[in-house]
């Protein structure tokens, strides 16, 4: 695929860097992790970056009317924040009045942003209130608009939606609409806003959809998000759907920080431990220098670097009582030496949800044999 105008030259760049070190003939999907409210700050992102991170990174989704409004623009500062030599992320924003749209978009390139993501797939009913969001999916003339304001900042503009409100046959109207923008990516999470996450992607719609892209806009790339946990389930999805052009993964990370590493690699609890070291340093840093954050946010990670080892739920409950990274950071001196202890002879190494469910069921066939 070519892309030659201005509108499309970000993510050229990106579908370039996916392609390098590759000994494929066939074109390798870029990646990326999905914007995740309170989640995909600064602080995570370079997280993941030092865990093996993907080839673009997104915000989490910022409110444009707050962007514009004099008061209101330093609330959300702390979701555009972006550290010095980190890699510049994708800004996500979300809004259904085209004239903030713009003016939030507007401010993005002052702040070193070169592509701007707009939210259309939000399932959450205040954003939905706000005719934002997945919303946008009823009212696609709004949507229209939305893009076009998007567009006055002269930045890539893309958009991250479902494949319908109600129903997933949906798409087969809204999704031409789109792509009619040329907009220079469109991510599609395989659900509609009524499964939220609650059944399987629908993998079944990707053909059609790629046709209807090829159709109407080729220069358009096509991103796939749902139930995409690891590179190489992105890599198979991609093979088998050669017109896919990138994978986002989201709520893979929480089972794996090493999910974009490009061979994958057995990780000790040491590595783990490192990794929720270096997120209590940064969280401290960005806290005490950039905007204030909430430590109950930094429980819900608990889990990514403490699991699939022995004594790992009681460490993690140890953890859920603390209300400051020192509280943090002395549990883990005073215990970390009995757990690397508890599971030396277990050899450990960082395992998903895949890998200690296939150990839990060949444990409990093992049981069963015995007891025949």
């Amino acid at each position: 695929m070519t892309l030659q105008s201005p509108q499309h030259n970000f993510w050229s760049k990106v579908v370039e860097k996916a392609q390098l070190g590759s000994d494929s003939a066939e074109k390798v999907p870029f990646f990326s992790l999905a914007p995740m409210e309170a989640v995909t700050d600064t602080i995570f992102r370079r997280v993941v970056a030092q865990a093996g991170g993907p080839d673009v990174y997104f915000t989490e989704f910022t409110n444009a009317s707050s962007m514009v409004h004099p008061k209101a623009k330093f609330s959300v500062q702390g979701r555009l924040a972006v550290a010095e030599g980190e890699q510049q992320p994708v800004a996500q924003i979300w809004g259904s009045r085209p004239e903030t749209i713009a003016g939030a978009a507007k401010i993005l390139p002052t702040m070193g942003f070169q592509a701007v993501d707009i939210n259309m797939g939000c399932p959450d009913n205040t954003v939905i209130k706000n005719s934002a969001g997945s919303d946008l999916i009823r009212h696609p003339e709004l949507a229209v608009s939305v893009i076009a304001a998007a567009k006055q900042s002269g930045l890539a503009v893309s958009v991250k939606t479902r494949l319908g409100f109600s129903q997933v046959e949906e798409f087969r109207e809204w999704l031409p609409i789109i792509f009619k923008q040329d907009v220079a990516l469109l991510t599609i999470h395989l659900r509609s806003r009524k499964e939220m996450s609650k059944v399987p992607a629908h993998l079944e719609y990707i053909d059609e959809i790629l046709a209807m892209r090829d159709s109407i806009a080729p220069k358009t790339l096509i991103q796939l998000n749902g139930d995409i946990k690891t590179r190489a389930e992105g890599l198979a999805l991609a093979q088998a759907h050669p017109g896919v052009d990138g994978i986002m993964i989201g709520r893979g990370i929480f089972e794996n920080p090493y999910a974009f590493e490009k061979t994958p690699t057995p990780h000790t609890l040491e590595e783990s431990i490192a990794l929720l070291n270096l997120q209590l340093d940064l969280f401290d840093d960005v806290n005490e220098n950039v905007t204030s954050k909430h430590f109950e946010a930094l429980k819900r990670y608990f889990k990514i670097y403490l699991r699939g080892f022995a004594h790992a739920s009681a460490l993690r409950q140890m953890l859920m009582e603390t209300h400051a990274t020192n509280e943090v950071r002395d549990i883990l001196k005073r215990e970390l030496d009995r757990v690397y202890a508890a599971v030396a002879s277990d050899q450990h190494i960082y395992r998903d949800n895949a890998a200690a469910s296939a150990d839990m069921t060949a444990t409990t066939l093992e049981k069963n044999s015995h007891s025949v």
